[in-house]
């Protein structure tokens, strides 16, 4: 599989000439969702989900997402499937299991919503706005390391419990250049503690998994 980081939280997921997209979000720039099978949405924030991307996206795409993101996607013409925590389905050639309900909690006037993770072939787990532990093994993650409801000690608590073969950056749009700097010391810290591949990849860049 080839894993490539886009903007913000977006990431594509190839193999065998299919394409997997996951939170092709408000910050997401370029053409994201270009030769796109399907697409993974963990949750209803914009900077996770584009409306306007998904109606002018293919009709034979096909979405998976939890029913707060459903709900607000009628007018979208590609065909919409509701997932839940526990679920397991075939998404463009890719195994795809659901973890989590529930986004972390931000704010303590905005109402908690729904969010789900995706594991990937059982290889690549995606949380979405949630630090979720599965019930599997995780060679690969994305860890989120920047935004409102996450600190950095529970980032780093985080990648420990999982304790992934690999690990890269995600959710990390809202950084300027010394933010990132930081972000790329922590994750360097971490896999000097871990022993592990962690590090955060530049807009574009693509890593291969096997």
């Amino acid at each position: 599989m080839e894993l490539t980081k886009y903007d913000h939280a977006c990431v594509r997921v190839e193999k065998n000439g299919k394409v997997l997209v996951i939170d092709p979000g408000t910050f997401s720039t370029g053409p994201v969702l270009d030769g796109a099978d399907a697409v993974l949405i963990t949750h209803e924030h914009f900077d996770h989900v584009d409306v306007d991307k998904l109606k002018a996206a293919s009709p034979a795409l096909e979405i998976y997402t939890c029913e707060g993101v459903a709900a607000g996607l009628a007018d979208v013409p590609a065909k919409v499937q509701v997932v839940r925590h526990g679920d397991a389905w075939e998404a463009a050639g890719f195994r795809v299991r659901a973890f989590g309900e529930w986004h972390a909690k931000n704010h303590p006037d905005v109402p908690v919503v729904q969010n789900i993770g995706f594991l990937v072939d059982d290889e690549i787990f995606y949380p979405g706005d949630a630090l979720t532990v599965p019930d599997a093994e995780v060679p690969t993650l994305l860890v989120p390391t920047g935004g409102p409801w996450l600190k950095l000690g529970d980032m780093v608590t985080y990648l420990r419990t999982i304790r992934p073969a690999r690990a890269f950056s995600t959710h990390d749009g809202l950084y300027n250049e010394i933010g990132l700097g930081l972000v790329d010391n922590w994750l360097k810290g971490e896999a000097e503690e871990l022993k592990a591949d962690v590090r955060r990849l530049a807009v574009g860049e693509s890593v291969t998994i096997s």
